[in-house]
């Protein structure tokens, strides 16, 4: 097996900074194996004169990454490893990997080569110096460059961001960015109202900070792709959508939840959908008809939920059908909830439509709570 490259160091270095805050670099990955190595080693190069660490925090990737981040690790102490199963999520595993140091500054970067390692000490001057709470690499800041994005993906992130800005009244050039460095205590006061799902962990934790941070944007040139896949897919919009949402209503209403209620919407329609072609087409009886509608439905928000809502614990193989039979037993209660408190407002003379909302609430709510311990097991 040929040599595992990666940072050419003692087991046990002495960083020659001793005097100044050492920092944690965190490098989420999933399938990064062909990145990873380089990336460590780039680092570990711009970082010499500082005591540092890398935690790479690995999604259980099938290619790999986890076990050549140990590999590496195993001839550099300062790079360690959190290999994640049964849990996914780039905003997740930032989290779980600032949470992890000890060191009273983290970073933030991708292993995929397209961050610009150069820019990480001028950011540590910055945190570590007290000019800034958060140092931010920025793709849109004056002097930047971007040559890892397409046309397409230019368009949407400058749309986001101007989303961002105008919804939450952030006024950062680029607060979609997912390369920066921060003081931990922050991470730590913000963690309770993080979200580890999505794409975007940045703008949560500006958002969920109880303190007016001070914070600098730094230019630097966005490179394109050296191997592997870009991880960013349609579903990462939904998802961002929620979170602006989620903050905009102060956190009170998680981004899972929302979801689960968009997926129960559209399964509304799937219902009603599949309720008329059982009348008209199928000239089904209407009680035999609202029955397969309703079993229809279930099967679609299962689906749906198991791909969107609950992307980051999927259910596979035998334990999808498993989830399907217990969701339908979940769903199956939650009728009965919906039924029995609007019967019982609408009985105490309540206006119809406000009973009928209210077993609604009380059913979704109940189908989401049940459904997330019992399906996905999820908290």
């Amino acid at each position: 097996m040929p040599p595992v490259p990666g940072p050419d160091r003692s087991p046990n270095p002495t960083s020659p900074a001793s005097s100044a805050p050492a920092m944690t670099l965190v490098l989420p990955t999933y399938n990064e194996r062909g990145n990873l190595a380089e990336a460590i080693a780039r680092a570990a190069k711009v970082l010499d004169g500082i005591d540092w660490e890398i935690i790479v925090v690995d999604d259980d990737s099938p290619d790999g990454t986890a076990d050549l981040a140990k590999e590496i690790g195993a001839k550099d102490h300062r790079v360690r490893c959190i290999r994640r199963v049964g849990r996914r999520g780039l905003a997740g595993a930032c989290i779980e990997g600032m949470l992890a140091s000890a060191n009273p500054i983290v970073a933030v970067m991708d292993a995929d080569l397209q961050h610009d390692e150069a820019l990480l000490p001028k950011m540590y001057a910055a945190v570590a110096g007290g000019t800034a709470d958060l140092a931010i690499g920025s793709r849109f800041a004056e002097g930047a460059e971007i040559q890892g994005l397409s046309s397409n993906r230019k368009v949407a992130s400058g749309i986001a961001n101007t989303m961002v800005r105008a919804l939450l009244g952030v006024s950062l050039k680029d607060p979609m960015s997912g390369f920066f460095m921060v003081r931990r205590e922050i991470v730590e006061e913000a963690a309770p109202k993080l979200s580890n799902q999505g794409f975007k962990i940045l703008i949560d934790l500006i958002a969920s900070s109880p303190r007016k941070l001070k914070v600098v944007e730094m230019p630097f040139v966005f490179r394109e792709r050296m191997s592997g896949e870009s991880k960013l897919d349609a579903l990462v919009t939904l998802e961002f959508a929620g979170l602006l949402v989620s903050k905009m209503l102060g956190g009170i209403v998680s981004i899972r939840f929302l979801l689960f209620g968009l997926v129960g919407l559209s399964g509304v329609v799937v219902h009603l959908t599949t309720l008329r072609l059982g009348i008209t087409l199928g000239r089904l009886p209407f009680d035999t008809a609202q029955t397969v509608a309703t079993f229809v439905a279930m099967t679609w928000n299962f689906f749906l939920n198991n791909g969107l809502t609950y992307r980051d614990r999927r259910l596979k193989g035998w334990r999808l059908w498993r989830g399907l039979a217990s969701f339908y037993l979940v769903c199956g209660v939650g009728v009965v909830a919906n039924v029995g408190v609007a019967g019982w407002l609408n009985s105490m003379d309540q206006v119809w439509w406000l009973a009928g909302t209210a077993g609604a609430l009380v059913g979704s709510v109940w189908n989401y709570a049940a459904s997330a311990a019992l399906t996905w097991r999820s908290r």
